[in-house]
Parts: structure tokens; sequence; C-alpha cells
């Protein structure tokens, strides 16, 4: 695979008459493409009956782009199998919650425990290897589409037997699982893993059987997805990977541990920009190594109707560029040209269905124009961080079946209150089983559990050595098992910080305050617990109440290190403040601003918000894209790109 910048859309050859395809290359030169997705929802015509195949179509397609220097992603189409098999073997289709089989009316439907669907997943990925895992022009691949336990998960019989198994495989005895999750309560105790019903909607669900729930449909999507990887590898395909959207429910780190690439779809509208970069940073860290954007959207979001409004003018190429000057090697937009019928007749794409560009699709021309003229830069330099930020699968689960605080969303906390604390900041989004290595700083807010992966001793190993660890809120609060401790309200803070918490408070409302020692306002916010010293020292007190008094922040020396314990949300000013981190260049809050460094140095600045914005340089630049100088503080108008690269 050629080292540089892929740009390009989802492409399906099959909704169009084989001469369509010179007429889309064609377009293709027009915008800048030089990849295309394609074969992902083909599989009706790839084998339009049991054991007969026909790939003449795709071939002379790939054949087709190759000759026209446009490069291939292979998708296996397992998210879609033909409804003449769905019908015939019908095991296949998913079991919602309600005990109704999924009709053949859409996509994402198959059972992922079903062996008959594996056997038949395990079939048509053969035969695509075969015939393509060395055809010239394929980079990569892409196993089935966005794939995630949707609805909950399948409730088939052979889900539930299989969820069955898996407890018992865990736990051992039915009296283990009991006390574990705590089952006397209520008397809801099991006589045997055969009573075990899985979570439905409209019960009130309990939060480690929703989690082990989850954990199980999570399983089984890791297996079934690595099934098809093993074929694709066992035939020589190479840069393997599954195309996922933007939660961590679904553990990207477990998903992609036997991929070669992580892929990453989403259809955050043009408001949103700014709040992509947590998913790039996130993405950047899951194999440390470049990602793909293998989906987002161009112009607006559809079904049978548009929605999320249409990009404002430059939304489009700053969409473009993020990504990439995020650490992305690809950024593949849905679609390249709409379809003439189906499902998302008004979805938005580079050309409509009689061929026709709209204006982002010259914003994408624009940003295919601009990675021809820095690719060295981009390809000779890297995003490397001295902060990261925990962002836990486990976590994602376990608040989700246990949020304690109402209305409590983990993910939407951990951006908004910690992440966009370092916004002009290189910041690595990681989760529990991240190496530490290279880190100055490490943030884990809302980590409910940090015995996993080895993390606590690590953790302390890594602060011991110089690190500092700013903890918490509701950090190392729950078991696997999402129970609470019951010897301490912390598995093993309390005695690395060196505090006795008095008090705990799950409430989302602000009704207390706290100062630092320099009696300067110490916002606080979300939930509030409440220390008395034991060998720590406060770094914030709460100033009212029973909690008058009591420490809302504290420290501890550990080694060469230090830990700091929050007590609840400090505002960003002060998150900043204790992690000691600075920001690289002052800028405008409207401007991500992004350092790259290695063989070329520099920054690259992009304004989210279709604002005028700023950004200070103390030095001497050159803006590979205007090739001018820059230095002091220097001026970007609405969704303007600068990539600057130090003199």
């Amino acid at each position: 695979m050629e080292k540089k910048i892929y740009l390009g859309a989802a492409y399906y050859p099959e909704m169009w008459e084989e001469s369509e395809v010179d007429a889309d290359i064609a377009r293709c030169r027009e915008t800048g493409v030089n990849t295309l997705r394609v074969g992902e929802f083909a599989w009706g015509k790839m084998e339009p009956k049991e054991g007969e195949f026909d790939f003449g179509w795709l071939e002379r397609t790939v054949d087709k782009l190759h000759a026209a220097g446009i490069s291939v992603v292979m998708c296996t189409p397992t998210c879609t199998p033909p409804r003449w098999m769905m019908n015939k073997y019908e095991e296949m289709r998913r079991v919602d919650s309600t005990g109704i089989r999924t009709e053949v009316s859409s996509r994402c439907h198959p059972c992922k425990t079903s062996p008959k669907m594996r056997e038949k997943n395990a079939v048509i990925v053969t035969e695509m290897a075969k015939r393509f895992a060395h055809r010239p022009g394929i980079i990569g691949w892409q196993i089935d589409n966005e794939i995630f336990p949707y609805g909950g998960g399948c409730y088939c019989p052979l889900c539930m037997n299989a969820f069955r198994a898996y407890l018992k495989d865990k736990y051992k005895t039915a009296e283990a699982l009991n006390k574990k999750w705590g089952m006397q309560r209520w008397s809801l105790e099991y006589q045997s893993f055969d009573d075990v019903q899985p979570p439905r909607d409209g019960q009130w669900r309990h939060p480690s059987l929703r989690v082990e729930w989850e954990r199980f449909q999570c399983a089984q999507i890791v297996s079934y997805v690595n099934e098809q990887a093993d074929i694709l590898h066992e035939y020589g395909c190479e840069n393997v990977g599954t195309d996922m959207m933007g939660t961590n429910e679904l553990s990207y780190y477990d998903l992609n541990a036997k991929l070669d690439v992580v892929q990453f779809n989403h259809y955050n509208p043009a408001a949103d920009l700014p709040r992509t970069a947590f998913s790039y940073d996130f993405l950047r860290c899951v194999k440390d190594k470049p990602f793909w954007v293998t989906e987002t959207q161009a112009g607006w979001n559809g079904s049978e109707f548009a929605e999320f409004g249409y990009r404002p003018v430059g939304n489009c190429y700053a969409n473009t560029w993020l990504p990439v000057a995020k650490g992305a090697e690809m950024n593949l937009y849905w679609l390249f040209r709409t379809h003439p019928n189906g499902h998302e007749l008004a979805h938005g794409a580079l050309f409509s269905t009689a061929g026709r560009a709209y204006r982002v699709s010259q914003e994408v021309a624009r940003a295919a124009e601009d990675f021809e003229k820095c690719g060295d830069f981009l390809l000779k330099s890297k995003v490397r961080s001295k902060l990261a930020i925990h962002y836990s699968s486990s976590a994602v689960k376990t608040f989700e079946a246990a949020p304690l605080i109402k209305n409590f969303n983990y993910r939407e906390t951990v951006m908004d209150k910690f992440y966009e604390a370092f916004r002009h900041c290189n910041v690595d989004v990681i989760d529990t089983a991240h190496a530490l290595d290279g880190y100055e700083v490490v943030v884990s807010p809302f980590l409910a559990t940090v015995d996993e992966n080895g993390l606590k001793e690590r953790i302390v190993e890594w602060v011991k050595a110089g690190g500092t660890w700013i903890v918490g809120p509701m950090s190392d609060i729950m078991t696997e098992y999402a129970s609470k401790y019951t010897a301490a309200p912390y598995s093993f803070l309390e005695e690395l910080v060196g505090v006795y918490t008095k008090y705990q408070i799950p409430v989302s409302n602000d009704v207390f305050c706290a100062k630092d020692k320099s009696g300067k306002d110490f916002p606080v916010s979300m939930c509030y617990d409440a220390y008395e010293l034991r060998g720590a020292r406060s770094l914030a007190d709460y100033t009212e109440g029973e909690f008058g008094g009591l420490c809302a922040a504290a420290e501890r020396k550990v080694g060469k290190g230090k830990v700091i314990l929050l007590g609840s949300v400090p505002s960003r000013e002060a998150l900043r403040a204790l992690s000691g981190i600075a920001p690289f260049a002052e800028a405008s809050a409207n401007v991500l601003v992004i350092e790259r460094t290695g063989e070329e140095n520099g920054l690259i600045a992009v304004e989210t918000e279709n604002a005028e914005g700023w950004i200070f340089l103390d030095g001497s630049y050159v803006d590979l894209l205007t090739d001018k100088t820059q230095e002091g503080r220097v001026s970007l108008s609405p969704y303007q790109v600068m990539v600057l690269k130090k003199y």
C-alpha cells in the first residue's frame, strides 16, 4: 500500500449498469477521489443462488478503477445475506427482545451466534479472498458493516443458550453468580444457569445482568469478525479492518486486536465538527498507527427524508481535513453517488443520482489538492502526546446499566468536562488496556472499574516512576460485576492517596462550592466526594454545610510521581492547572491546533465553528497551503485550515 492520503467514498456498482463505471471514474478525477469502497451490501449479486457465485462484474469494476489509478477497499457483504438465504435458514435472522424474528427488510439483521450464519459467512468470504486477495488495486478490506449489538443484541434460543454457557464458564456455579450479583435481594437467586433470562426492554433490569449480557453480545461479535479476519489473512489479504461507529460500548481494543487497521464511521452534523476530534484522538491510539475514516456524510444525512442540515460553506472542507490532521491516512465519504431507489433515497453524496456535483464535492476536490501540496509533511510527521485521558469500554457498559447520576452520559461527560480542557494540546484518548509508557499525565475520570487489564498495578508503577495520575471523580467505585465495594468506597484509592471518604453524593445539581488553598474559587459540579486527610494534602476544600472544611481534591506523592484524587468535576481551567500541561500554542477556542513532530515539525490549525479565529505563533512557520511565512498572531477565516511547517 503506497504511503499517501487516501480520499474517496463508498461506491455501489451493483446499483448501476456497468457502462456507468467509466463516467464515475471521470467524476472521481473531477473531485480528486483516489479510493472507493465496494462490495459491502452486494451478497445477493455475488451469490444469486446457493453455491453459485458471480464475481465477474466486481472484478471488471476493480480492474477499471485500478487502471484509472483509483484504489479499492473491498468489503465482505455479511451485513446483508440475500433474502433467499435468510428465508431458507431462519435461524440466521436475529430475534428482538420481544421474541419476534427480524424480517428481511433492511440490513444488520443476522444472528451472530448462529452456526449456519457463521458457515455461510465463511463460504462467501473464502470465495472473495480467492479472487481478490492479490488483485491489483485492492489496498485493504472491510469486514461486515457498522457491526454492533443492535436492539440489545439477539434473543434467539441459540443466543440465550450460549449466554448461559458463557455465564457458567465465568462463574462456574449459580451460587457464585448469585453472590457476585447480590441476587438475594428481592429473593432473585437463580437455582441454575437455565433460570437466567436476558434483560429485556420495559423491565427494571439488574445492572450486573445487563453488563454481562452486553459483554456476551460483544464477545459474539468479536468472534464473528475474527472468523472472517482469519480467512482473509490466510489468503494473504492485507489491511483488514471493520468499520465501527463512535461508541466504545463494543470495545475498539477487543474488536481490533486481530485486525490490521482501525476503521471508523461517523455522521456528526456540521455543528459537531469540533467534537469529532475526540474520536480521532481515540482511534489513533487503539493500534498506535494511522486510522481510516470509512464513512462520513458529505452534504447531509438521510433515509427517506434528509436530515442534519446541509453543511455550510467550508464545513465539508474542514471535515475532510480534521481526521487527517489528527493522524488518519484515509477519509471516505458516504456516499459517492446517491442511490436511485431504496431505503436512503434522500441521503447526500458527492454526486446526485443523475451524476451532478454539489458544492461540497468542490470542497473535497480542494482538500485533495491540499493533500498533494503537503503530503511529505503529513507522512513525515506524527501526533505525539504527553497527556492521556481514559475512555473505557467497561465504564460505558457499567454507566449504561447503572449511571448513578440521573441522566448521566459517560461519553459526553468525558468529552465535555475533561477532554475539552485540553483543546490546544495533543491528547491521546485511551482504554484501560493501553500502555502508559511515554505519558507524563494520565487523567481517569469516571473510570468505574480500575481493577481490569492489570491497570491498577501498572498505573501505580507508572506513578512511582514519575507520572502524574489525576483520577476521579467516581473512579474505582465498581467491581467488574457492576457492584459497589463493601470494605470502602474505592477498591484501593483511599489507601493510595491517603484519605478517608466521609461523604459520597451522586447528585448532578450544583449544590456545593469549594476554594483552593490560595482562597480562589475552585468550581465543582455533578457529584461530590468529601475527604478527611490521612496522609494526603488538600488542593481544594468545600466551604459550606456538612462538607465545610472537608477536602474536594487531594494530592499525594507516590515514589517520583503523584496522584491527584478528584472528589468532583473541576472547571476546565482548574483541570489544566492541576495537569501542568501547557498548550503548545495560544489560539481562540474555535480553532483546533494539532502539533505534528518527526522528520518534519509544525502545527495544523483548523477553524471548526464557522467563525473568525486566531492562533499565536511563537516562531516562524511556512503555511504549506499558501507558501506564506507566518509568525505572531495569525487570523483564520471560517473553516480555514493552515498547515504550518516550522522553520
